[in-house]
């Protein structure tokens, strides 16, 4: 009884017997059913949750943009920028020097 689970556990068996083969099916089995999120941990795991995988940032000067409340304007702006007909501004973010002045926008698009 012990025998077989050793040689099992040390990968004790020769290469042309139907053990080997046997151990590598169930790797294999293993390797593509196995769930994604069984290898996420903690903080990727909460971020794989969370984020889109379409969702990309682009900064922008303070010097490009007229008025930054309005979130069609920035559509529009980030549409041209882009190139991408399809780009919808899903955040838009100030970015401030250390001494106040305003250095201009981290803009979250989709």
């Amino acid at each position: 009884m012990l025998d077989p689970l050793k040689k099992i556990f040390f990968w004790n068996y020769a290469r042309n017997t139907w053990q080997w083969d046997a151990l590598c099916v169930l790797i294999l089995i293993f390797i593509f059913l196995t769930p994604k999120g069984w290898f996420l941990n903690g903080e990727r795991q909460r971020l794989a949750q969370h984020q889109s995988p379409t969702l990309s940032q682009l900064f922008v000067s303070a010097e490009v943009v007229e008025n930054a409340e309005d979130m069609a304007r920035w559509d529009e702006r980030v549409r041209t920028l882009t190139q991408r007909s399809d780009a919808k501004v899903v955040a838009v973010r100030k970015r401030v020097a250390q001494d106040g002045r305003l250095l201009g926008y981290e803009v979250d698009i989709r």
